[in-house]
């Protein structure tokens, strides 16, 4: 095998949850055009099909709401008769900043259903798949709230360490199978829905401080490293929780 063919999907197929824009649109980008067959999610349709349009070749629909487990059950069965997945990419979250106090219970099950329960789900069906072929990858889009806590965002953090510890749990039962299950945990990135922290001044200085390269990452600086690790060059690498946080978690 070639050097760079290591990081070749071609012949692969992949799902990445909340791709119709942000950090999943990036990531399915570079997926597509690395080789994969990409199926791009969102839950509005319009969105999808502008996101399919723009990617190009090797993207593909799929407009369902990943907590819907009946939606989301029928998806994964679409996948097994045309071949199976090979790829998935948990990206979809919610965030919900607010003090221990304001939760509800219903506020609680709401976020962890999304953010946890069912990237765990998508997890065992994509197994499930990837089992019969003997090799996968699995890479859950966690996040540095998942690593250290602030206060007011206790809800979020939880729900990233859970997945941080799914991530390892996973590895560790999927590794026989020829699956590899790693995660990875964005810091300050400019997103949509961060566009007007990016640009608060005082936020600008605390990264300054607080971080080795000191500044926003961009969207298309966190794919390349899902890309990596949804590769055959993520071969021994299986487990791990890698913060692409422009050091922020190094030098906090």
């Amino acid at each position: 095998m070639a050097d760079l063919d290591v990081f070749s999907l071609n012949g692969q197929r992949a799902l990445v949850t909340g791709s119709s824009s942000g950090l999943g649109f990036s990531i399915a980008s570079l997926l597509a055009k690395s080789g994969a067959e990409v199926w791009v999610n969102g839950r509005n349709a319009g969105s999808v099909a502008e996101a399919v349009a723009e990617i190009g070749e090797n993207a593909c629909p799929a407009v369902f709401d990943v907590a819907d487990e009946t939606a989301r059950d029928a998806f994964m069965a679409q996948m097994v008769a045309e071949g199976g997945l090979d790829i998935l990419i948990n990206n979809v979250g919610l965030r919900d900043r607010r003090t221990l106090d304001q939760f509800t219970k219903d506020d609680i099950q709401r976020l962890l259903d999304v953010d946890l329960v069912t990237p765990f789900q998508l997890a065992q069906a994509a197994a499930k798949q990837m089992r019969a072929k003997g090799y996968g990858r699995i890479v859950n889009i966690s996040s540095i709230a998942g690593l250290i806590a602030q206060s007011g965002d206790a809800l979020y953090t939880t729900a990233k360490g859970g997945i941080n510890g799914m991530t390892k749990a996973l590895a560790a039962e999927l590794g026989p199978h020829g699956i590899n299950v790693n995660a990875v945990a964005p810091g300050f990135f400019k997103t949509a829905p961060n566009a007007a922290a990016s640009t608060d001044p005082a936020l600008a200085e605390k990264l300054k401080a607080a971080s080795a390269l000191g500044r926003w990452g961009e969207p298309e600086e966190l794919a390349p490293v899902v890309l990596m690790l949804a590769s055959p060059a993520a071969s021994y690498l299986t487990g791990q929780i890698i913060a692409v946080d422009g050091g922020y978690t190094a030098h906090y």
